[in-house]
């Protein structure tokens, strides 16, 4: 048995959007868009419910979204005299991590999901730029 074969199974279709299924952060595609008022995380969880993800901010300004996708087994088949021939869509944990920028407002973040798409807003403010103080200089 070949190595490639041995890594990838019996894949037959396309090797490497396989393994991008696979892998927890690749399948689970996030974008980050920034209005004049706001960050957007905008989350593709395609069968999930809102009770199945989990949105938090750390002390450390850093959005976290996680979950953990059921693996689909149909209620009118006893899946274990089953046999699965290709399998693409992932199941198991998943966690995407983002840092936020200082003109994020962390305690007014806000999370919708609807129809398998998260969105997850977060408001911005406006940063204080820092001020300079002039020192006059003592002396001769």
């Amino acid at each position: 048995m070949s190595l490639i074969h041995r890594l990838l199974g019996d894949e037959t279709y396309d090797p490497f959007l396989s393994m991008i299924n696979r892998c927890p952060v690749l399948s689970t595609p996030t974008d980050w868009k920034e209005t004049k008022d706001a960050h957007m995380f905008i989350s593709d969880l395609p069968g999930m419910k809102k009770e199945d993800v989990k949105v938090e901010v750390d002390e450390g300004r850093v959005l976290h979204i996680s979950g953990e996708r059921k693996k689909y087994v149909d209620d009118d088949d006893d899946d274990k005299n089953n046999k699965w021939h290709h399998v693409e869509r992932f199941h198991g944990k998943f966690q995407r991590r983002f840092k936020l920028p200082e003109n994020a407002k962390v305690d007014q973040v806000r999370a919708t999901m609807e129809n398998g798409v998260l969105v997850v807003t977060v408001p911005k403010q406006e940063v204080k730029k820092p001020q300079t103080k002039l020192i006059q200089i003592e002396g001769n």
